[in-house]
């Protein structure tokens, strides 16, 4: 069942154990010589044996190896007549005893064995039957959602005979199930042991057998006696928490810990997926923002009717304008997920700007505040270019004046710190309070809310000015990167 070289090491060290316990007996010598046979001897067995059979070599073996011990005591005894009683009265009961008691042994090992093997079997059966319970809620785009969460942590609950799953992020509860409660709370994180584990990454058992008042448990039922609290990951780094509650402390074994473990990292690849699969939906209003831009008629006209106008009384003006439309139009085309570097997107803003600008001459201006390191930096494509182009259309060409767009770039870290301001005739408070619904309005703003929010987690933060708007976002840099 090990490998040959256990055998071969228990005979030797049973050999040397033997010589040292009973130095000066007639009986060691010959003993230790058996047992290093037996053990040279299982090694050989070892490649002739199977599952069936073990018990009848492993029989065998024991009458060879105690036959041959009983032989070298009478050839190498000094007494013979002292040796010959010796083997006269403990032949039969060491021959027959070891040789059964090594086939019962081998019997108790391998029951151990197929024990454990169909244990692991019945727990990769409900982890699979866990994994396609929940891969469905995971599969919809809208699964990142509360409500298909709730039904993950309901399953995993009931497959598990848990109380109570919770799912956090690294702020607040964003889903949970509770065999006690008919509604899931959400509230902000307040389990210092939930903390913790969002701070060290390392899995956590909290267990109550003093019936003392833990804090995990009170949130959830007076009947909850321990949890495990494991970290969610996402690109190696903790995302979030998965806590399962027991109404014993008996139920969290090694066995389950594993089983919960693996669990956990399920959770962790389906969300990112999930997060995936919606950025990708994200990325497709993205391009149509894009496409209508292009093709929008007024768009399209205006900037034409601009171009037509210059060919007549500034040809060097016009050439500088399609150049602008040109690069506009295909950063546009050209730019899905990929990053693309913070000086390419400031070139797409200032194509854009120009194209606006030689229609509304001064009343649109533009101010930059930047850091001189970081114009290689990579940033989500098409993540500023759409605030400012709502700045413009909603903000400054509503205002009969025109204004101003300030863009301030800083980094902080490994961050970068994104806000762009604008004096025009403010947004609106119904619109800051939609950014998290669907995208069939305010398309620019929403989509990079929430590619923001899927990538970093965190969204815009817009302000309502006394004159303007300001835009505020952080693009996270890798906590990897040197």
């Amino acid at each position: 069942m090990a490998s040959p070289y256990v055998g071969i090491i228990a005979g030797f060290s049973s050999a040397i154990h033997r010589i040292y316990i009973s130095n000066g007996l007639g009986t060691s010598i010959p003993c230790a010589i058996a047992t290093c046979a037996g053990g040279l001897l299982s090694a050989i067995f070892y490649y002739k044996t199977n599952l069936k059979n073990k018990i009848y070599y492993g029989f065998c073996l024991g009458l060879i190896i105690e036959n041959l011990s009983m032989f070298l005591i009478l050839i190498m005894s000094k007494d013979y007549l002292w040796a010959k009683n010796i083997v006269s009265n403990i032949y039969v009961p060491m021959v027959f005893t070891n040789a059964i008691g090594i086939s019962i042994l081998i019997l108790i090992v391998q029951d151990i064995i197929e024990e454990n093997e169909l244990s692991a079997g019945k727990q990769a059966k409900l982890a699979l039957d866990i994994a396609n319970q929940t891969l469905p809620y995971f599969r919809n785009l809208e699964s990142l959602e509360s409500n298909s969460l709730n039904k993950v942590c309901n399953i995993i609950a009931l497959s598990l005979g848990a109380k109570a799953t919770v799912i956090t992020d690294r702020e607040k509860v964003i889903a949970s199930f509770s065999a006690e409660k008919n509604q899931a709370v959400y509230s902000h994180i307040r389990s210092e042991n939930t903390k913790k584990v969002l701070k060290t990454g390392e899995i956590l058992v909290v267990s109550n057998d003093k019936d003392e008042n833990i804090e995990d448990f009170s949130y959830i039922s007076d009947n909850i006696k321990s949890c495990i609290i494991l970290p969610l990951h996402e690109k190696n780094i903790i995302s979030g928490t998965l806590k399962i509650f027991f109404d014993t402390a008996e139920k969290i074994t090694e066995k389950n810990r594993y089983l919960i473990i693996g669990l956990s990292n399920l959770i962790s690849t389906q969300m990112e997926i999930s997060k995936i699969e919606k950025l990708l939906s994200l990325v497709k209003y993205s391009e149509l923002k894009a496409l209508q831009s292009q093709i929008n008629p007024h768009f399209l006209f205006n900037a034409l009717n601009t171009l037509a106008s210059y060919i007549r009384t500034k040809p060097e003006k016009a050439r500088d304008f399609i150049i602008d439309l040109s690069n506009y139009l295909r950063y546009n085309l050209n730019n899905g997920l990929s990053n693309v570097e913070l000086i390419k997107e400031l070139q797409q803003i200032n194509s854009y700007l120009r194209i606006e600008k030689a229609r509304f001459g001064e009343k649109l201006n533009i101010i930059y505040e930047i850091d001189d390191d970081i114009y290689n930096i990579k940033i989500p494509s098409l993540i500023i270019q759409p605030l400012v182009e709502n700045s413009v259309k909603h903000g400054l060409l509503k205002k009969r004046e025109g204004g101003f767009i300030k863009i301030v770039i800083k980094k902080c870290g490994k961050n970068l710190n994104i806000t762009i301001e604008d004096n025009g005739v403010g947004i609106e408070k119904s619109i800051i309070d939609s950014l998290d619904k669907e995208i069939n309005e305010n398309i620019g703003l929403k989509n990079v809310h929430q590619r923001l929010k899927l990538l970093y987690g965190e969204g815009l933060k817009i302000e309502k000015l006394v004159q303007g708007t300001k835009i505020n976002f952080t693009v996270f840099g890798d906590e990897n990167d040197d």
